[in-house]
């Protein structure tokens, strides 16, 4: 399992070979014991003292600490031909602390109500992390493309002109979004075959400096928009222009909350048109020529929130076909939320103890890659389950599922499906016919025992030779 550690970190250099083994030692302790503290998963004091001290590092950073994994997602990128997905999000990491100067602040929230009905407003400690997740259009993760980490005590001016100046007026660079523009140019340059690239984000991202800038970059986009822009002269907008556009009803397949497949009748309608910036940015920016697409569930369904989805992309959309293949594209920014869900609820980025920003955006940075293996064996699983084993498993590991596993496949069918559902068993899964395919948290379970498992084989082996 650690031969995908050695390609991860192959292209990372942190000036100094010490450095470098420490990443890889330290990759090797988090990945193996998924989700327990450091000084667990190091196993001794001295490994725990040297984890502290990377961590808190002058010379490391985060952006050292990705360069290899930036680098082996260019390659695979450029592994997998035609069209690949760039999924844009941002997550909060928030942590307990006394000394919140030391970590910075993300937001205020109101925890109780004063004698006088006043809400008590308590300070969130925490960081902020903007992501680029690489994936297949079938869905499987290639690798981060582009990754920051902020406070909004650099924003916090800019916050207090709220209501006060209109927001078109305050250019771009001095607003916390322009972290979307940055990620765009930053997974762009990176790929280096702009034509190939889709950028994916949810209304946050409805931002026309964004929209500009991969007109520039020769790049495509396809977002959720939260505001109806102006269209055609000016004169009228979008929602007007897609009320005169042709619909047609496309049905899509969902899993409700109780896991059950269900079938949707989706309302769909899309409209090329010129979209223009807002008043205060006309001088600045361009008129785009910009597809929009609107879908809408056809009934109100009961026990959950009616769909409907309004999409505008510089793509092309010509038929049915190809509108309904957007909405089908769209549906996978989800697999980013799972992302940062699995760097939060597997990893346990936010019960980190470290008490200064630098050294939880260097662990963080450490957790992103642990967190994106254990997403890509559970999607390989899912988008091509008749891989060969080994991509996946050394002999040595088959060996040991065989005789763990009361299934054991016949020789020719030794599947990476086969050895990971095996692997999910040792996690908890039951592995029953009607059950779905094998998540995230019964694989890194699963594996943490199958280390376990090769740790006591590789003992009893050494045990014999010195016996013999």
């Amino acid at each position: 399992m650690d031969a995908w550690i050695e390609q991860e970190l192959s292209g990372c250099d942190l000036g100094d070979r010490r450095l470098d083994r420490r990443l890889i030692k330290l990759l090797e302790d988090l990945s193996s014991r998924m989700g327990q503290a450091i000084p667990l998963a190091c196993q001794d004091w001295a490994a725990t003292k040297a984890a502290y001290r990377f961590l808190d590092n002058p010379r490391v950073n985060e952006a050292a600490i990705f360069e290899g994994h930036f680098q082996a997602t260019q390659t695979r990128f450029a592994d997998t031909p035609g069209l690949n997905l760039v999924l844009h999000d941002t997550t909060e990491f928030s942590f307990q602390r006394t000394r919140i100067q030391a970590i910075g602040k993300t937001r205020k929230t109101a925890v109780s109500c004063d004698s006088n009905g006043r809400p008590r407003l308590h300070t969130v400690c925490g960081l902020l992390m903007h992501s680029s997740l690489v994936v297949t259009t079938q869905g499987l993760p290639l690798g981060l493309a582009a990754v920051k980490f902020w406070t909004r005590k650099k924003f916090k001016g800019t916050n207090a002109l709220r209501g006060k100046v209109n927001a078109t007026r305050v250019p771009i660079e001095e607003k916390e979004s322009y972290r979307w523009l940055q990620n765009l140019r930053q997974a762009t340059d990176l790929l280096a075959a702009p034509q190939r690239c889709v950028h994916i984000g949810d209304r946050e991202s409805d931002i026309f400096e964004l929209f500009c800038t991969a007109e520039q970059l020769s790049t495509h986009f396809l977002v959720r928009t939260c505001v109806d822009r102006l269209a055609v002269t000016g004169n009228t907008t979008i929602a007007t222009q897609m009320r005169k556009a042709d619909r047609d009803i496309h049905v899509v397949q969902l899993t409700d909350d109780h896991g059950k497949s269900i079938e949707v009748e989706l309302e769909v309608r899309f409209r090329q048109m010129m979209v223009l910036p807002p008043i205060g940015k006309q001088k600045r920016y361009p008129a785009l020529s910009l597809t929009a697409i609107h879908a809408r569930e056809t009934t109100r369904p009961k026990g959950r929130q009616r769909i409907e989805w309004k999409l505008l992309t510089n793509l092309p959309v010509t038929s049915m076909q190809e509108a309904a293949q957007k909405l089908d594209w769209y549906a996978m920014r989800w697999k980013i939320e799972t992302f940062h869900k699995i760097l939060k609820s597997g990893c346990k980025a936010e019960d980190a103890r470290l008490r200064t920003a630098s050294r939880l955006t260097n662990l963080i940075a450490v957790f992103c890659m642990v967190s994106w293996r254990v997403f890509w064996l559970c999607m390989i699983n899912r988008t091509a389950p008749q891989t060969p084993a080994g991509l996946v498993f050394t002999d040595t590991e088959q060996r040991l599922l065989d005789r763990v596993d009361p299934k054991p496949p016949p020789k020719p069918k030794r599947t990476v499906s086969h050895y990971l559902h095996a692997v999910a068993r040792l996690g908890g899964y039951l592995s029953r016919t009607s059950d779905r395919p094998p998540g995230n948290m019964v694989l890194w379970r699963g594996f943490t025992r199958l280390v376990d498992i090769h740790l006591g084989y590789c003992l009893r082996e050494e045990a014999e030779l010195v016996g013999n």
